[in-house]
């Protein structure tokens, strides 16, 4: 088990400017939690400091393991797929987990499947659509049984078809005991997907809650500013 994952007074600093101001949260087992805020408010930061990408200015980061890099992924707005098919992408991604040259093909396989995409295994994964690209990045992620997926803005620009097809592999991932972190702008798409929302206001964690109490009685003004509609998109 690698959770919970302890995040105590977390400041990142780019370009002379303070991007996340002393975030202190727990990240524990279960209930999906949603990371919101306004464009600019630090979510996608926050991501890559919790899953490693980036280390922080000041304060620390402490997963419950050791080893955590093989028990997590993520997946971006946009995903990076090899000049290879659908298939040998999520191969590769085996193949970088160790797995038995034996397995991989078949858990490739059953890892499109259950992204729907099973009938595009040998096409190319650059010819794929964007929601497409974006499930295949989600089959790399579902081969390997993580037990945390991080989820960066994962339909932000996708059309709402594709956005409900995302939404269900993610409902799967969760219903499959994965622990989902999710960063959203999107107020719909949290009450649907989280069960709990950390709230970033200009680099600064202001409010956590359910997501009923979240979005019905918000504790702070710039919550209830967001939830209106009203915070400038900076």
């Amino acid at each position: 088990m690698i959770l919970p994952l302890e995040l105590k007074d977390v400041t990142f600093v780019a370009g002379g400017r303070v991007i996340l101001d002393r975030v202190s949260a727990q990240i524990a087992a279960g209930p999906s939690t949603v990371i919101l805020g306004a464009n600019g408010a630090g979510k996608s930061v926050l991501m890559r400091l919790m899953h490693g990408l980036l280390a922080p200015a000041n304060g620390a980061i402490r997963w419950a393991s050791a080893n955590p890099e093989r028990e997590q992924a993520m997946v971006f707005q946009r995903p990076v797929l090899l000049r290879r098919s659908a298939l040998a992408n999520v191969i590769y991604a085996l193949e970088l987990a160790r797995v038995p040259r034996a397995e991989r093909e078949r858990l490739a396989l059953e890892a499109l499947d259950s992204v729907g995409l099973a009938a595009y295994a040998s096409r190319p994964a650059r010819v794929l659509s964007g929601g497409e690209q974006q499930r295949l990045a989600l089959a790399r992620a579902w081969a390997l049984h993580p037990e945390v997926l991080f989820l960066d803005e994962p339909t932000a620009s996708l059309d709402p078809t594709a956005t409900r097809e995302i939404e269900r592999v993610i409902q799967a991932f969760d219903a499959a005991g994965t622990k989902i972190v999710m960063a959203t702008h999107n107020l719909g798409q949290a009450r649907r997907l989280g069960d709990e929302v950390l709230f970033l206001h200009q680099g600064r964690l202001v409010e956590r809650a359910g997501v009923e109490q979240f979005f019905s009685r918000p504790t702070s003004p710039e919550a209830a500013a967001f939830i209106k509609g009203e915070l400038p998109w900076v």
